[in-house]
């Protein structure tokens, strides 16, 4: 059977896939995106839809070995790992230990803060590009503190924050936090507002549109599960089970699966699963403001539609 000619396939259709399409179809490419279930289908559906770029700080601290313990035996911690994969993934996690070494961590924090400034102003080049401003939620995130001690410990990543250009707001009482989102438990006596932080109105909804622009200026989209992914001379063999794709570049964005794909072509990538979760509660459950960040929790709460999202934790477990 023949094949329509193209220059790049793309292996994921999520936010990551889809824009990679749209930025190389906009550089002139025909460009293919192959997924095995569809646009969204997988994370990209059931994430936050946050734009997180006054994370700059690494997950891969120093120090964050010595937490891990505490949050494996707290069974309402924001980590835990699947007893039966535990051995399976040291060798990941003896990569994620050496990356939290101090001798790396500031080339890891310069390299994370300089991609989100990057990614800043790319997205804002995106929303124009494809008309997207209607979905787009400009309304900051605040993050709460349990405590003064909670909120002191953390001072120094809002400094690291300041000193890479993040806008923020330090609350120190629960009536300044009400002001801002009112209903929280007075427990949650501090917070950082960054107001600059963005989300979209649903992450599925979000990455669809991108999809539809993509597919309106001549891109592809196929349901279809890559099998194989084989170098040939000069090119690349991409094998589906009823066609084979030749083409000049594949771009792997199919998350999880992009580890067993990158093998077949010789590429060891220290990439493992991180599966959270999440619950979606109807409409008018609760007046969200902003987005809402648990620190020492590790969930989040925001806007899903319109639904109110609640998700988080930590699984490493394939």
């Amino acid at each position: 059977m023949s094949t329509p000619a193209y220059d790049v396939i793309v292996v994921g259709a999520g936010i990551i896939g889809i824009s990679s399409a749209l930025k190389l179809q906009q550089e002139g490419k025909r460009v293919l995106v192959l997924d095995s279930k569809g646009v969204a289908a997988e994370t990209s559906a059931g994430n936050a839809g946050a734009f997180a770029f006054a994370d700059v700080i690494p997950l891969a601290t120093p120090g964050i070995m010595r937490k891990a313990p505490k949050w494996l035996l707290d069974p309402l911690g924001p980590l835990s790992i699947r007893p039966a994969y535990a051995f399976k993934i040291i060798p990941w996690m003896l990569h994620f230990w050496r990356a939290s070494w101090k001798d790396r961590y500031g080339a890891a924090l310069k390299a994370q803060a300089d991609l989100m400034e990057l990614s800043k102003a790319a997205l804002e080049r995106q929303i124009q590009g494809v008309n997207g401003e209607h979905l787009i939620r400009r309304e900051g995130q605040l993050q709460l503190y349990e405590g003064e001690a909670e909120f002191k410990a953390a001072l120094p990543s809002w400094q690291i924050r300041k000193s890479h250009g993040v806008q923020f707001e330090l609350l120190e009482s629960p009536e300044a936090i009400a002001n801002i989102q009112p209903g929280i438990d007075p427990r949650f006596t501090h917070a950082g507002f960054t107001p600059e932080w963005k989300n979209v109105v649903h992450p599925k909804t979000w990455t669809e549109h991108l999809a539809d622009h993509f597919c309106r200026l001549g891109g592809a989209i196929q349901i279809a599960q890559v099998m194989t992914v084989k170098h040939r001379d000069h090119d690349v063999v991409v094998s589906t089970q009823e066609h084979n794709y030749e083409v000049g570049h594949v771009v792997l964005a199919a998350g999880a699966w992009s580890k067993s794909l990158a093998q077949q072509i010789g590429d060891s990538i220290p990439l493992d699963t991180e599966r959270g979760y999440n619950t979606t509660l109807p409409a008018g459950a609760f007046d969200l403001k902003t987005h809402i960040t648990f620190s020492n929790h590790g969930f989040v709460v925001t806007k899903a539609g319109d639904g109110v999202r609640v998700g988080g934790a930590v699984e490493l477990g394939a």
